[in-house]
């Protein structure tokens, strides 16, 4: 996530429960009981843009090397991705209330441990708690504006949340670079993460006072073996790049990594054998469907490696301070809430087509980037980067805000919870590949020189993103008429 995008905005329920024309009194606690699920929504989003700015830092301090820089993304996004659909069905099993006073109070923990952090290994194990606890937290919000809004004031809710969302993920890097410079007492990057006792310990409060009690319904289904082996595939497959890219392509890497990919077999039979499967069947032979995971799978972890290994060309290249480079990153992230909220008022009549005006905007964007670190190297300033980035992110944004949209556009309305649900985790599992992938590259390459690491690392965003090209012309034609949950 981690990168500063805006995330897919969230659809409307087809059939959302009303509770009829609110009182003055009921309007105020929906409007509050909105603020707690965006708060929750952006202490997500900052906590996994945070450390793309702050991760040369934190590494160079705690003596963590690449590995650590690596892991401190990829072990949050990966635990996110693994369990934010089985995180929704929790909810519906046990009750959404239940599950968001545990994942904000386990949030909020696991935030404190890692800002406490006296070495790598806690501080990753402490990265990893918090997507955990994140991905019980952030489907509860949904669930409980769903079940408790009118229709009138679930439209005026999901509305807020692209622009609100894109300002918190433009805040985490942003915090992370002054944050550092500042130096609070002494503790540099560790405020970072110890602000979230005080917006947790809110959050709780809140929580306590607003949010209507429900039991959950007993029998919802939770499928907890292919979870399992999701997890276990994804954590293979990651071990395997970072270790491989670290300390060589050993028989630990190798292993690694044809462990994940059987666990990731086995996943798949699971899901066509179980029960109550994590990614109905039935979607992934809707061929738009299939094809706009795909395409969002692979769009989501080329730009999340991008703007991580640009933060460390900046930072180690072009030996930019970490409030400079979080400056330097913001033109893209201003580029994608453009592009993002041009994207809400033209997705309806250009459909897929907006999908390939991005991906050309970002082909253009990183070329511009390539020719500017091919040409220079390491001998440029923030500001001639400036209107590459930016470019960049408006091609990033117009795919944001529109291909998980687009995937849905065809498919039968009683699938589009599970379907919007596996869309979110593929976001949050890509962007746990690609922040590993494309970092490895990166690090791969520095030997000879951070601007050809740079070079390289754009090459394989610009392939991977030309590669996803053939595959949005098997997407539906346009969005939902009317969108979905």
């Amino acid at each position: 996530m981690a990168t500063p995008v805006t995330p897919a905005t969230p659809a409307t329920p087809a059939t959302p429960a009303a509770v009829g024309p609110p009182t003055i009194a009921s309007t105020r606690r929906m409007w509050a009981i909105l603020g707690l699920v965006l708060l929750a929504d952006a202490l997500d989003m900052i906590d996994a843009t945070v450390t793309n700015i702050a991760a040369p830092t934190i590494a160079a301090e705690l003596h963590g090397g690449e590995g650590l820089i690596k892991w401190l993304g990829s072990a949050y996004m990966l635990a996110m991705g693994v369990l934010l659909v089985l995180g929704g069905r929790l909810g519906d099993k046990y009750g959404q209330r239940r599950l968001f006073l545990i994942g904000m109070s386990g949030f909020t923990i696991a935030s404190a441990v890692a800002g406490l952090s006296p070495d790598p290994a806690l501080l990753i194990l402490a990265r990893g708690a918090q997507g955990a606890f994140g991905a019980l937290l952030i489907p509860q919000g949904m669930a409980i504006m769903t079940k408790t809004f009118s229709r009138d004031m679930l439209t005026k809710a999901f509305a807020l949340f692209g622009p609100l969302l894109g300002v918190a993920s433009v805040g985490g890097p942003i915090l992370a670079g002054f944050v550092i410079d500042a130096d609070i007492a002494g503790l540099s990057w560790r405020p970072i993460f110890l602000v979230n006792l005080v917006l947790g310990g809110l959050g709780l409060v809140l929580a306590i006072r607003l949010l209507p009690h429900d039991d959950g319904d007993a029998s919802t289904g939770v499928d907890g073996v292919g979870s399992g082996l999701l997890a276990a595939a994804m954590f293979g497959l990651l071990l395997g790049l970072v270790e491989g890219s670290s300390n060589g392509w050993t028989a630990i890497p190798i292993l690694s990594i044809a462990a994940g990919l059987a666990f990731l077999a086995a996943f798949a039979r699971r899901q066509s054998t179980a029960t109550d499967p994590l990614l109905k069947p039935s979607l992934l032979r809707n061929r738009g469907f299939s094809s706009g995971l795909l395409v969002g799978l692979i769009v989501f972890a080329a730009t999340t490696g991008l703007v991580y290994v640009l933060s460390l060309f900046m930072q180690q290249g072009l030996h930019a301070s970490a409030r400079d480079a979080s400056l330097g990153l913001l033109p893209m992230t201003v580029g994608i809430i453009v592009a993002a909220g041009a994207g809400m008022a033209l997705i309806k009549k250009l459909g897929r087509t907006l999908i390939f005006l991005g991906l050309a905007v970002i082909l253009i964007g990183c070329g511009w980037l390539l020719a500017l670190v091919s040409a220079s190297g390491t001998d440029l300033s923030l500001w001639a980067l400036a209107p590459a980035v930016f470019l960049t992110g408006l091609g990033m944004g117009a795919c944001y805000g529109t291909i998980f949209d687009v995937a849905i556009g065809d498919i039968d309305p009683d699938e589009a919870g599970s379907a919007s649900g596996s869309l979110s985790a593929i976001q949050q599992l890509a962007a746990g590949i690609g922040s590993a992938a494309v970092t490895s590259v990166f690090f791969q390459s520095a030997a000879v020189g951070l601007g050809p690491a740079m070079t390289t690392s754009l090459i394989v965003v610009v392939a991977l993103t030309a590669l996803t090209v053939p595959a949005v012309t098997l997407m539906p034609r346009r969005a939902p008429a009317e969108p979905q949950h």
